[in-house]
């Protein structure tokens, strides 16, 4: 059996200029070979566009919001500009507000901080952890996953016509699984929400660097995703939407930045003015270069045409799902089945092969960079692999032997800095290794299965 190593259709684009293209890694088998990031859904490289932006501005960097020398004028307006150039970017309302935080689980974490009291927060058990943990102080419904996009319309519907109709309520759903990569039906799931009095909340962590995202369109609350994953990897987040429940919540940091006035008090004690813009949930010193990262990447996606790089990622999703059903033993995982639309990010199990053996032997032997695990959803990948959703399992490699079942998945993603010569490796590889087996020996150390220098499994 073997894999058709056709040359996908480029004519659509040609990939984005990242960083990281050109650097190679050794082989267990001995050589080097160029690298192939298959893992942006955990981390994507940064944009050759955005490191530039940031090498031009570094030398003027100064501090935000607090200096009248021209490099603090220069550095706020800068992270000024970048807010509106987010909310652009997002389709924000003219009343939104665009609050900068460190990641997607910061962002949540801090709209969880500002819900008001008594609010009931109905989340899928198919969320990643960003979004199913952070709501502590709230009542939660979790809702089963669903198996169609009209199954979780009609979940979500029953279980908000069973709440409390006058009490606050707050929907908190994916737009794209990090798991299977398949696209949620946000607009409908708004509709759903907003009918029964509750508001709701869009992770677009992975669905903001794959697919345009309008919150006036989609008609939800709030937007937050993370820089890291939207070619901008500085450490930056965005929670974007309504600001009265921001307006009306304490600090979600209190210091400096956030504050516009404090005063003693006769008795000793301090009075606080806090502000009820952004800068109230934006305490302390702002990360300026994280932040002017993510503009530069939301500029970058605009300009190359985001349908364009929609439609070429289609093609490379295309390539590897029928690349990866051409061998029998690779099961793709899925909620809502083979037709159902998604974005640059698939995962999937080997029969006969523990996950985290075939994900370090496609790193080990091709060069080939991927995620095992269960992928900060755990829930979900146990659902999916039909599992107890006792049985034990991490993120990362199992205590387990390679060549035997784990509860893990692999997952190859990739986007708009993809080659095709990424995926056709990796096509080929994961045919070669399920035909061939693993060139070298491996073991577990530390908790990842790594090369065991000993010896060869086969000759190579």
């Amino acid at each position: 059996m073997s894999v058709s190593t056709a040359a996908l259709d480029s004519s659509v684009c040609a990939p984005l200029p990242v960083l990281g293209q050109d650097v190679t890694v050794p082989l267990v088998t001995g050589g080097e070979v160029t690298y192939a990031a298959l893992d942006y859904a955990a981390s994507a490289p940064a944009l050759q566009r955005v490191w530039d932006d940031v090498a031009a501005y570094a030398p003027y960097y100064g501090s935000v919001h607090r200096g009248a020398g021209y490099l603090s004028q220069l550095s706020t307006d800068l992270f000024e500009n970048s807010r509106r150039t987010v909310a652009e970017f997002l389709g924000c309302r003219a009343d939104d507000q665009v609050v900068f935080t460190r990641s997607t689980t910061d962002s949540l974490n801090l709209l969880a901080a500002a819900i008001p009291a008594g609010c009931q927060v109905f989340v899928y058990e198919t969320e990643h952890h960003a979004s199913l943990l952070p709501w502590r102080d709230a009542r939660v419904t979790y809702l089963n996953a669903p198996r169609t996009p009209g199954q979780a319309v009609e979940t979500l519907e029953r279980a908000l016509a069973d709440r409390d109709p006058h009490g606050p309520a707050l929907v908190c759903v994916t737009g794209a699984s990090n798991v299977t990569g398949e696209l949620w039906p946000v607009k409908e799931l708004a509709a759903a929400a907003h009918a029964h009095g509750a508001r709701i909340v869009l992770d677009a962590a992975q669905l903001a660097p794959h697919h345009p995202v309008d919150i006036a369109e989609l008609d939800v609350d709030w937007v937050a995703f993370s820089g890291h994953k939207l070619y901008a990897p500085f450490g930056s987040g965005v929670l974007a939407g309504r600001a009265d429940w921001l307006q009306a919540a304490e600090p979600y940091l209190a210091g400096g930045g956030a504050s516009r006035k404090v005063a003693r008090r006769a008795d000793g004690g301090v009075d606080v003015d806090w502000h009820t813009t952004a800068a109230r949930h934006e305490a302390g010193s702002p990360n300026v270069i994280g932040v002017y990262s993510i503009a530069s990447a939301c500029k970058a996606l605009t300009e190359a045409g985001f349908d364009t790089l929609v439609a070429r990622e289609q093609e490379l999703v295309r390539r590897v799902r029928e690349g990866l059903a051409e061998v029998p033993e690779v099961q793709v995982l899925s909620l809502f089945g083979d037709d159902a639309p998604r974005v640059g990010v698939i995962s999937f199990v080997v029969r006969g092969w523990n996950s985290s053996h075939f994900a370090a032997a496609l790193s080990a032997e091709y060069g080939i960079g991927v995620r095992d695990g269960l992928f900060c959803a755990h829930p979900l990948v146990r659902t999916l692999l039909g599992s107890d959703p006792q049985d034990p399992g991490e993120c990362g490699a199992p205590e387990a032997e390679p060549g035997e079942r784990s509860l893990n998945a692999i997952r190859v993603s990739f986007g708009a800095g993809t080659p095709d010569e990424h995926i056709e490796r990796f096509l080929r590889a994961v045919s070669e290794l399920v035909r061939q087996g693993a060139q070298w020996k491996y073991r577990t150390e530390d908790g990842r299965c790594v090369p065991d220098r000993g010896e060869a499994a086969r000759t190579v």
